[in-house]
């Protein structure tokens, strides 16, 4: 067993803060093939890696991130996409059909890109790097896409900023095994398993605080009225549509 691969992952952290040393092009290079390796459906392999490492670039693209730091300040941010463009491109040139610009190859596309991306952050930490995830692709995706010059079945799925550690935060709590495990078949929860399943959660003092500072009674509360109100997910959500429905993917 590789004890060490096993405690990186068991220990890791999500890293916003980086020294400003360059990440070597062979170094990349290996993240990026542990993505490339990491299993697909049909090794179609029905995504692409966008590398930001320009400092202007950069910068454009943390203004479509809501301006969070890390993307100007991380040696190099990359996106990952769905795209059936080029198998589609690999078909007409094949004298096959193009079949896949459809809502169950957006999934698959997006299930490969996230399954990649996460082999590549393994990678990156194995090697001393540190990164994070930025979910505001889906809230920006078609700014991005601009950005990024996408075309018509490329459609961003994720984003994550990658360099060498400036800090090292501590570990995030995360809810007990028997909260998200079931053996055989789902087993719902009750309110007592609710209550006792997040109780140590909850009582975490930076949780505790989280809350006070939010003004909120709870930290159920604290998501639902202040970091992830319905009426933003609603507006996002039909931005989505409308702009993979402009992808032709759905």
């Amino acid at each position: 067993m590789d004890r060490k691969l096993i405690e990186s992952l068991l220990n890791r952290r999500t890293v916003r803060k980086y020294t400003e040393e360059d990440i070597p092009q062979d170094v990349l290079n290996t993240v990026i093939e542990a993505g490339v390796r990491a299993s697909n459906c049909g090794n179609m392999q029905i995504y692409s890696i966008i590398v930001t490492k320009d400092k202007q670039r950069k910068q454009e693209l943390c203004k479509l991130h809501f301006n969070q730091p890390m993307v100007r300040e991380a040696p190099v941010v990359l996106t990952v996409c769905a795209d059936v463009n080029r198998f589609h491109k690999y078909c007409q040139n094949r004298n096959a059909p193009v079949s896949y610009n459809n809502f169950l190859w957006l999934n698959v596309g997006t299930v490969d890109a996230t399954i990649c991306t996460q082999a590549m952050c393994d990678a990156a930490e194995s090697l001393g790097l540190g990164i994070c995830y930025l979910g505001t692709v889906t809230y920006m995706a078609e700014p991005i896409a601009e950005f990024l010059k996408l075309p018509k079945g490329v459609v961003p799925i994720t984003t994550i900023t990658m360099g060498y550690p400036k800090e090292k935060p501590e570990l995030t709590e995360r809810l007990p095994l028997q909260a998200v495990v079931h053996y055989e078949s789902y087993k719902d929860y009750s309110a007592e398993d609710i209550n006792e399943l997040y109780k140590d959660f909850e009582d975490l003092p930076q949780i505790r605080k989280y809350i006070e500072e939010s003004r909120q009674e709870n930290l159920a509360q604290v998501f639902t009225n202040v970091r992830y109100k319905k009426e933003d997910a609603l507006v996002f959500g039909r931005n989505y549509l409308e702009f993979i429905k402009k992808q032709d993917m759905f």
